[in-house]
């Protein structure tokens, strides 16, 4: 682990040429929160930007029972990194296996790097959006408007949502 010093150039977020859809819901991204030393990350396929409060946010979702669960309520800043394709099967080690029970990092070859006292990513991503909680909301099965989506959680495990105003944007050189 180490400090920020990789390829990195910091980019508006109006400049983000990725589309949501395909990097999150199909591509996958890390959700990870804590700093270097102290920190988890997992695998997500939901989640999204854009603006609220007329600010611009990152949002992601994460169930109570995941260990970067912890992490996201004990600490003031997220990260979302997304990775090229050849790092697919990293993406799959860490959203299968528990950083309770792993350090995904060690086992996948991915390096953690932070700014000093900042949100921990991967120096192998392609995109970094850094994020500084402004608000979480429990997801209530009372409010889902589709009776389908009960069906997604047979054991009552609803995620809590968290918005993140952009800290900065990191792309690859």
């Amino acid at each position: 682990m180490h400090q920020d010093n990789t390829p990195f150039w910091e980019i508006e977020p109006e400049r983000l040429e990725d589309n949501p859809f395909k990097v999150i819901g199909s591509d996958w991204m890390l959700i990870t929160a804590g700093i270097l030393g102290d920190y988890n990350t997992m695998t997500a396929s939901g989640g999204g930007w854009g603006t609220l409060w007329g600010r611009k946010v990152c949002y992601c979702h994460i169930k109570p029972a995941h260990y970067t669960f912890q992490f996201m309520e004990r600490f003031p800043y997220f990260t979302l990194s997304f990775f090229e394709e050849k790092y697919k099967n990293v993406l799959q080690f860490c959203g299968s296996n528990s950083g309770r029970d792993v350090d995904k990092a060690s086992a996948t070859g991915i390096t953690p790097v932070a700014r000093p006292l900042g949100a921990v990513y991967f120096a192998e991503a392609r995109l970094v959006i850094e994020c500084k909680k402004i608000y979480f909301h429990d997801f209530d099965p009372s409010h889902f408007v589709d009776p389908k989506i009960h069906d997604r959680f047979p054991n009552k495990d609803y995620h809590r949502m968290y918005a993140g105003e952009i800290i900065r944007c990191l792309k690859k050189s």
